[in-house]
C-alpha cells in the first residue's frame, strides 16, 4: 500500500500542464502553409509550383493519418480517417492535388480540435490543496507545540486559533465552536458547534480559538476525502464521442461498398478514385467542429466560458440538471430580510444603529447588515470602544450608549416581540441578529441567503430547451432546501448532503441520462468532476469548483446557463444538419460518380461546393438565436434598473406596512395608530409614486419586448390592488376616533388591510423582478 502522504502525492499533480500536441499543430501549419503557397503560385501562373506544394501537403498529411487509422483499427475503431486516408491517396492517384490538399487541411482542423477537446479543465487542485493546512497545534499538558499534520493520531487535544483552518476530524473540548463551513456545505452563514459536537477538516475558525479532540488522521479526516474524491471523480469521467464518428460507423463502409461496386461492375480504378473523392468527409471533417468552435465563440460573448468542444456537445445532448443551492439558485450572500423593532422603536432606527457598530466586524452577517443600511441611504455613526466577542457579536458605544450586536443570551427572558420575532425567523428560515441598547433587547435583524431574481426564469428556459429533470443536491438544512425547491418547481430535492453524498447522486443521475452539476462551492468541486458536464458559477465561487468543472459562468447571473444550454443545443443541431446535409449531398454525388457521369477531377469541384455550402451553414451558430433572449432597447434597460433600485430603497415601507399591522395587537389606541400613519405617509410619498411610475414608464417601454400590454396586464392590475388597499388605509384613519383611538370594529379590518397590502406588494416587487428586472444584463 501507497504511504506517501496524501498531501504529497496530490501535490506532483502542480507539474501537470493541459497542451495541444505538437502532431495536430504541425501538421496544421504544414497543411495550410502547403494551400496557401500554392494558391500563391497558382495565382501567379506556375501550375506546376501549385501542383508540386498541393501535392507536399496532401504527403504530409498521409503519413500521421494512416498512424491515426492503425491506432484506432488497433483499438477495434473505425472513424472519418479511413475515409480520408483514402481520399488523400485517390487525389494523388489521380492529380487532384488541390483536392488533396484541401482535404489534408481539413483532417488537420478536424484532428487538432479534437485534440484540443481532450484536453479538460485542469484537475491538479491548487487551490484545494493551498487551503489543506500543513501542521496543527497540540497541546499537552499546558505545552502548546506546532507539529507536522501527519503526526496527529487519534486522542490528540489540539489548538484551533481564530481564522484557522481545522485540520483533521474531531470533537469540540471545552469552550463552544463558531465555524464557517461552507468550505464543506457551501452554506455562508456561520455555525454554532457546543462541546461535544463533531467538526469535519477543511472548516474555518470564524470566532474565537478552541481545542479539538482529534478523532481522525488526516489522511482520514473529511478533507482529503474530498481531494481524493475530486481526483477520482475527473479520473472517471466517460470520454467524448466524437460527433463525426458516430455518423462515419456507417458512412465509412457505405462509401467503400459504392467504390468497391463502381470497380467490379466497371472495370475502371478510375470511377472508385472518383467516389472516394466525392466521399471525402470533409462534411464530417469540419461540420462539427465549425459548428461547435462557433458555438463556443457565441457562449464565450455572453460570459460562458467552455473548456473544450466535447464539453458543449455533451451539454446539448444532456437530459439531467443537478444544482447546488447556496450561491446557484441563491445569491450565495445574507442579505436582510426584515427589520423588527421593539415597541417604541422604528425598524429603520434597529438598522441604522446596527449598522452602525458592526461597520468594524468581518462577519458576513455584519456585512449584510451594513450593506442594508446602505442600500437605504441609512446615515451611519461612528461608534467607540468597539470589540468583538467570538461567538456572541460586536460591543461598543453609539450616541453615548452601550450597545451590542449578535445573538442573545439564550437563558435570557425575552419580551413577547422578541419571541415573535424568533418565530418568524423558523417560519421564514432566517438568521436573527439582535441588538440591545443599555443590555435591553430593542430591535431584530432577519437575514437570509434569497433567491436569485433570474433563478426562475432559468429554470423554465432550462426546461425549454430540453432539460427534462431538475434536481437540487444541497448541504443546507431540509427546511430551506424543500421551500427554494417548492417555488422552483423542482422534480426532487436532496438535501443535508455532504461532498460525498452529491457525488453518489451525482454518479446515480449519470446511469439514467447526460448529467449535468451545476455549483458555486469547493464542496461542489467532486461532484462537478464527477458529471458529465461540470458547471461553476465563477464570479464570485471558488477557484476549486472552476478548476473542477467543464464550464465556468464568469458573470454573476445564474440565467447565463440557460444561455450556455440553448447555445449547446443549437450548435449541435446545426452540426447535425451540416453533417447529414452534406453526407446526404456526397451521397448523390457518390452515385453519379459510380454511374460514371463525374470524373475525379469534376468529382473534386463538386465536393468543394458541398464542403463550402456545409461551412456556411455550420457558421450560422455564430448568429444570436433571437428566440432564446429577448431584446431590451437602451432605454428600457435603463428604465430596469432604475425600478430594481428604487425596489432596494422601497424595502423599508414594506417594514412598517408589517410593523404598523403588527403594532394593532396592542391595542386600538392612538399608540397604535401612530405606526399605521406613517406606514400610509411612507405609501404616499414613496410607494405610490413609484408605483405609478412603472405603470406609465416602464411597463410601455417593456410591452414590445415582452408581445404588447397584456403581458403586463397582471402587474397592472396588482398595482390597482395596492392602490385600493392603501386607500383604505386612509379611510380607516380618516375615520379615527377625535382622540386618535380607532373604533373595536374597525380594527380587524385595517390589520386585515395592512397585512394584505404587505403580502401584495412582497408578491408584487418578487414577480417584477423574476419576470421583468431579470431581462436586463
Amino acid at each position: 500500500m501507497d504511504r506517501t502522504p496524501w498531501r504529497d502525492r496530490l501535490l506532483r499533480l502542480r507539474a501537470a500542464r493541459s497542451h495541444v500536441p505538437s502532431v495536430e499543430l504541425m501538421l496544421l501549419a504544414d497543411t495550410a502553409v502547403a494551400l496557401a503557397a500554392g494558391g500563391i503560385f497558382r495565382l501567379a501562373g506556375a501550375a506546376r509550383l501549385a501542383d508540386l506544394c498541393w501535392a507536399l501537403g496532401t504527403v504530409v498529411a498521409v503519413v500521421p493519418a494512416v498512424g491515426w487509422v492503425l491506432e484506432s483499427l488497433r483499438r477495434r475503431q473505425t472513424g472519418v480517417d479511413l475515409i480520408a486516408v483514402l481520399a488523400l491517396g485517390g487525389t494523388l492517384a489521380v492529380g487532384e492535388y488541390l483536392a488533396g490538399a484541401l482535404i489534408a487541411l481539413m483532417l488537420a482542423t478536424g484532428r487538432t480540435l479534437e485534440a484540443a477537446a481532450r484536453q479538460r479543465a485542469s484537475r491538479d487542485l491548487r487551490a484545494l490543496l493551498e487551503h489543506a493546512p500543513r501542521t496543527a497545534r497540540r497541546r499537552t499538558g499546558t505545552d502548546v507545540r506546532t507539529v507536522a499534520l501527519d503526526e496527529v493520531v487519534v486522542g490528540d487535544l489540539l489548538v484551533v486559533g481564530p481564522g484557522e483552518v481545522v485540520p483533521v476530524d474531531g470533537r469540540v473540548v471545552g469552550t463552544a465552536a463558531e465555524l464557517d463551513e461552507s468550505m464543506l456545505t457551501g452554506e455562508p452563514l456561520t455555525v454554532h458547534r457546543p462541546p461535544g459536537e463533531p467538526v469535519r477538516s477543511g472548516v474555518v475558525n470564524a470566532g474565537g480559538a478552541f481545542e479539538l479532540r482529534a478523532t481522525a488522521t488526516a489522511q482520514d479526516s473529511t478533507y482529503a476525502e474530498i481531494v481524493r474524491l475530486a481526483r477520482h471523480a475527473g479520473a472517471e469521467s466517460a470520454p467524448v464521442v466524437r460527433l463525426a464518428d458516430r455518423y462515419a460507423a456507417w458512412f465509412l463502409p457505405l462509401a467503400l461498398a459504392v467504390a468497391a461496386l463502381a470497380w467490379l461492375v466497371s472495370g475502371s480504378a478510375v470511377r472508385a478514385v472518383a467516389v472516394l473523392v466525392v466521399a471525402t468527409p470533409c462534411p464530417l471533417l469540419l461540420a462539427a467542429p465549425v459548428a461547435v468552435v462557433s458555438g463556443l465563440s457565441r457562449a464565450s460573448r455572453l460570459g460562458v466560458v467552455v473548456r473544450d468542444g466535447g464539453a458543449l456537445e455533451n451539454l446539448g445532448r444532456a437530459r439531467t440538471l443537478l444544482l447546488d443551492k447556496t450561491g446557484t439558485l441563491t445569491v450565495g450572500r445574507p442579505r436582510v430580510l426584515d427589520v423588527v423593532a421593539a415597541p417604541g422603536w422604528q425598524p429603520s432606527q434597529v438598522l441604522r444603529l446596527a449598522a452602525s457598530l458592526d461597520q468594524y466586524s468581518p462577519h458576513v452577517l455584519a456585512r449584510a447588515v451594513v450593506d442594508a443600511a446602505r442600500e437605504r441611504g441609512l446615515r451611519l455613526s461612528v461608534p467607540a470602544d468597539v470589540s468583538e466577542e467570538p461567538g456572541r457579536g460586536a460591543v461598543g458605544t453609539v450616541a453615548g450608549r452601550q450597545m451590542t450586536v449578535g445573538r442573545l443570551d439564550d437563558r435570557a427572558d425575552k419580551p413577547g416581540w422578541a419571541r415573535a420575532a424568533d418565530n418568524r425567523a423558523v417560519l421564514d428560515g432566517a438568521s436573527v441578529v439582535w441588538l440591545t441598547v443599555d443590555s435591553r433587547p430593542v430591535g431584530a435583524v432577519l437575514l437570509r441567503d434569497p433567491l436569485r431574481h433570474d433563478a426562475p426564469r432559468t429554470l423554465r428556459r432550462l426546461r425549454a430547451a430540453g432539460i427534462g429533470r431538475l434536481v437540487m443536491l444541497t448541504g443546507d438544512r431540509a427546511e430551506p432546501a424543500r421551500e427554494v425547491g417548492a417555488v422552483l418547481g423542482l422534480d426532487d430535492v436532496r438535501a443535508g448532503l455532504s461532498p460525498v453524498g452529491k457525488v453518489d447522486a451525482v454518479r446515480a443521475e449519470r446511469r439514467r441520462a447526460v448529467t449535468v452539476m451545476v455549483g458555486d462551492g469547493a464542496n461542489d468541486a467532486p461532484a462537478l468532476a464527477a458529471a458529465d458536464i461540470g458547471v461553476a458559477m465563477g464570479a464570485f465561487g471558488s477557484t476549486v469548483s472552476s478548476e473542477a468543472a467543464d464550464i465556468v459562468l464568469t458573470t454573476d447571473r445564474v440565467d447565463r446557463l440557460a444561455d450556455a444550454v440553448a447555445i449547446a443545443v443549437r450548435s449541435r443541431r446545426i452540426a447535425v444538419q451540416s453533417a447529414l446535409g452534406g453526407m446526404l449531398m456526397s451521397l448523390a454525388a457518390m452515385a453519379a460518380a459510380a454511374a460514371g457521369l463525374l470524373t475525379p477531377a469534376v468529382g473534386a469541384l463538386l465536393q468543394e461546393g458541398i464542403d463550402a455550402a456545409v461551412i456556411l451553414n455550420a457558421l450560422r451558430a455564430l448568429r444570436d438565436d433571437r428566440s432564446a433572449r429577448p431584446a431590451l432597447t437602451p432605454s428600457a434597460e435603463t428604465l430596469i434598473h432604475r425600478f430594481a433600485a428604487e425596489h432596494d430603497d422601497l424595502q423599508d415601507v414594506l417594514e412598517a406596512v408589517r410593523t404598523a399591522a403588527d403594532r394593532l395587537s396592542d391595542g386600538p389606541g392612538p399608540s397604535s395608530l401612530a405606526p399605521v400613519a406613517e406606514a400610509h405617509r411612507l405609501l404616499t410619498e414613496r410607494l405610490l409614486p413609484h408605483e405609478h411610475a412603472e405603470e406609465h414608464q416602464l411597463y410601455p417601454a417593456l410591452a414590445p419586448t415582452l408581445g404588447g400590454l397584456e403581458a403586463t396586464a397582471p402587474m397592472s392590475r396588482a398595482h390597482a390592488e395596492i392602490d385600493r388597499l392603501a386607500h383604505r388605509v386612509a379611510t380607516h384613519l380618516a375615520l379615527a376616533e377625535p382622540d386618535g383611538s380607532l373604533p373595536p370594529e374597525q380594527l380587524d379590518d385595517l390589520r386585515a388591510c395592512l397585512y394584505g397590502l404587505h403580502t401584495v406588494l412582497r408578491l408584487h416587487f418578487t414577480q417584477e423582478e423574476e419576470n421583468y428586472f431579470s431581462l436586463a444584463p
